[in-house]
């Protein structure tokens, strides 16, 4: 089921138990917004509903104690997200937003390359970033890359012996779901880059790796070293 369906059960759920709800489609974003009012006792039902279908992190709510009721918020894109398997849709980069949240003070030059999930790229588009890595006149990089094939990109950049400092790093849930693991992770990478010697690594789960040394686990969705 995909989620403009998951969407459709949901609204049907609260319209048939007279939850009040609003759900509205925002394009630029490319994701859904609902609104949701339940009294106390209809609070955990809206909760359950979204737990089962595996999105309860995207639902934040505060109380009322003046009216004595719940609101309700979510906000879902537009195509199913697994953290493990990590697909995922991303319009525009955030990394803007990314770092002055994380109120970084480094000195950087943002250049957005390609958007793609990692599963959809191919060698060409390694080669691409490759090239991108050798022209640049920087000699400290970080790249922010989909989870699923980090590792291989890495590879390929760490075969080329580019005489840089560069660490690749990303998130296993999306920087706009509230539990996301990207500012951590790109805080991390921000900080091995400066103080690595050159070389290729990858940042994630609080650790750096080699690019040679390192594998995702397909079952935990972490990120561990090859001994």
């Amino acid at each position: 089921m995909n989620t403009t369906e998951k969407i459709t059960e949901i609204g049907t759920y609260l319209d048939e138990r007279d939850i009040t709800n609003t759900i509205e489609y925002n394009e630029e974003e490319n994701a859904w917004e609902m609104f949701i009012v339940p009294d106390v006792s209809e609070a955990s039902l809206v909760s359950l509903i979204f737990e089962r279908w595996n999105m309860k992190d995207c639902l934040q709510y505060d109380y009322d104690e003046d009216e004595l009721e719940y609101q309700m918020s979510a906000y879902i894109f537009d195509k199913d997200y697994d953290e493990k398997n990590g697909e995922l849709y991303f319009k525009e980069t955030h990394m803007s937003e990314i770092l002055e949240l994380g109120r970084s003070n480094v000195d950087v030059s943002i250049e957005t390359l390609m958007m793609l999930d990692s599963l959809d790229m191919n060698n060409n588009d390694r080669k691409l970033i490759v090239e991108k890595c050798k022209k640049s006149k920087e000699n400290h990089i970080v790249i922010t890359h989909g989870t699923d094939t980090m590792t291989n990109t890495a590879r390929a950049i760490g075969l080329k012996k580019l005489n840089k400092t560069i660490v690749l790093t990303g998130a296993m849930i999306p920087y706009k779901f509230g539990t996301s693991d990207g500012l951590f992770n790109i805080a991390s990478a921000l900080a091995y880059v400066q103080t690595l010697t050159k070389g290729v690594y990858v940042a994630m789960n609080g650790r750096v790796f080699n690019y040679d040394k390192v594998i995702k686990n397909k079952d935990t969705g972490i990120f561990e070293e090859i001994i």
